[in-house]
């Protein structure tokens, strides 16, 4: 079994309002030295073995679920159960 984490974030040439927004929030609480706050999307997910690539199977659902592949990059690490 495979545990993998995937990270989605906006590309760097999208305008994240969301980070804008805390940005200006961190800003008031006196934390100038910020720079940059982008939010993402974090999720979770147990494979179990199969005769297909792992890396693969990432991939397409990324490419067609949770990710916007126009707006959005995605990566991801995977671990088998037994590095977690």
């Amino acid at each position: 079994m495979y545990f993998v984490k995937v990270y989605v974030t906006y590309k760097d040439s999208v305008l994240d309002p969301q980070g804008e927004a805390v940005k200006g929030a961190v800003h008031r609480l006196g934390y100038d030295e910020i720079e940059e706050v982008r939010i993402g999307k974090y999720f979770e997910i147990k494979v179990a073995k199969s005769d297909r690539p792992v890396e693969g199977m990432i991939e397409e659902i990324c490419d067609q679920l949770l990710a916007n592949v126009n707006m959005e990059t995605y990566r991801y690490e995977i671990k088998t159960m037994e590095e977690v």
